[in-house]
């Protein structure tokens, strides 16, 4: 195992792999920016090394900085977090290159998954099913109006380089996709230095489904059960929980293979290694492969509470050439999880909302865990994301874990911000939610303000 390990990351995901490394017997290096000096996450490892100002493109995405801070620190592999570099495969490639471990996926398949239009064809090859959509990337806007015709509206315009949500839009008419397809290419350029797209199916209420993947550098892959994130703001994630409400009890058995199945397949036809994540739709009974994410997950602690097993330290274990030991049959799942993000952000129009966190008190109790960025004290900044913690609930049941859930949102005080707190509280007070009906459209359906 390693004895140094630089984490690449900040915040909440820096304090939890931090917490892992240290378990493991291994020091840790933080790195950190002018505008998080102050932060927990600095103050926890066993060094820090200062990266540069508080814009993202001069700290975190300086690579020359990273290699520098690994360098000066000696230490033996760099664990990217998500976010950041870490499905950046030049980056990657490049640590290698100077005699340091990357703690994620193989470059080559990183690169396979990296065109989303891509990484379509070959898992489609693999017999994986896929989302309707144009079998190549959309070179101008006339292309687009003639594979919308095909596949028939609305469809979704997504950026073949991205992720996250960015570069990503609906269509509903061949006017409308006009106007969409160049905000998508304009979007894409700016966030992904690639102005590449493609079209697909959209489907107006899915469920958003995912599969956790672990493989190790001889090519053993297994699963690690579903999640379920179909409770979605702008194509992005709010509430995740392990497992799906589809399958509680025994129910749609036969689909939830198909998600299993779906979600191995595809980890091989990029030659996956390490810890990464499979996202399919489901529709009318009928799976769709998404995008693999090659890279830990946000919502990754609701399946560690729910199987037992250590992602994290796993991800340290496959990238040090460690073979995996757990056998399929053992990964089984014992009660239920719910994380919500914590947002410095306004609940009704969900702009950023920086400021000092003057109280910042999170709930405590049975089944209630908090992976917090900040403290109180702390001032959160416009710089980057504005996830301020994600709190983590868990239960013998489904029904156990929403009434904890619910105790702990309201116990928890924050001020100084804006937050997005309240709108937890109107999800869970959903009949639908509480039902478990999920879709990618349920807030503006059930917890409207």
């Amino acid at each position: 195992m390693f004895k140094k390990i630089l984490v690449a990351n900040r915040g909440e995901i820096a304090r939890r792999i931090i917490t892992v490394a240290r378990g493991m017997g291994m020091q840790t290096v933080a790195v950190y920016s002018d505008a998080d000096a102050q932060l927990p996450f600095v103050k926890e490892a066993d060094e820090a090394v200062r990266i540069g100002p508080a814009p993202a493109k001069d700290s975190y995405l300086n690579v020359a900085a990273l290699l520098e801070a690994a360098k000066q620190t000696k230490a033996e592999a760099i664990h990217p977090g998500y976010g950041f570099i870490s499905e950046n495969a030049e980056f990657a490639k490049t640590v290698a290159g100077h005699g340091i471990t990357f703690v994620g996926p193989p470059p080559e398949a990183m690169l396979r998954m990296k065109d989303k239009s891509e990484a379509r064809r070959l898992v489609a090859e693999a017999g994986v099913p896929i989302v309707p959509g144009s079998k190549d990337t959309i070179p101008d806007v006339a292309t687009a109006l003639s594979e919308a015709e095909r596949i028939g509206y609305p469809v979704l315009c997504k950026a073949a380089g991205g992720g996250g949500g960015i570069g990503m839009a609906v269509a509903n008419t061949p006017a409308e996709l006009e106007r969409v397809f160049r905000a998508c290419v304009d979007r894409a350029r700016a966030a992904f230095s690639r102005d590449t797209v493609y079209l697909e199916k959209y489907f107006a209420a899915p469920r958003h489904l995912e599969v956790q993947i672990l493989g190790d550098l001889e090519g053993h892959t297994l699963h690690v059960l579903e999640r379920e994130c179909s409770i979605q703001r702008r194509h992005q994630k709010v509430v995740e929980e392990a497992g799906s409400p589809l399958f509680l009890d025994g129910q749609n058995a036969g689909v939830r293979q198909q998600l299993f199945d779906a979600g191995l397949k595809a980890a091989k036809a990029f030659g996956y290694a390490n810890a990464g994540t499979v996202e399919l739709l489901y529709s009318e009974g009928q799976v769709y492969f998404i995008e693999m994410n090659a890279r830990l997950q946000v919502e990754h602690p609701v399946t560690e509470l729910t199987t037992g097993v250590d992602l994290i330290g796993w991800q340290f274990r496959i990238a040090a050439g460690e073979r995996l030991t757990l056998q399929q049959r053992e990964i089984t799942r014992t009660g239920h999880a719910l994380e919500f993000r914590i947002y410095a952000e306004d609940p009704v129009k969900f702009f950023p909302s920086p400021g000092p966190l003057k109280v910042f008190q999170p709930p405590t109790g049975p089944g209630v865990r908090l992976d917090a960025g900040y403290a109180e004290g702390d001032v959160v900044t416009p710089n980057y994301d504005p996830m301020i913690a994600k709190l983590i609930v868990s239960g013998d049941t489904r029904a156990q874990a929403i009434s904890r859930a619910k105790e702990a949102l309201a116990n928890f005080r924050i001020e100084g911000i804006k937050h997005n707190v309240p709108l937890h509280l109107r999800i869970l007070e959903s009949e639908a939610f509480v039902a478990g009906r999920l879709d990618t459209r349920f807030l503006e359906h059930h917890a409207k303000p």
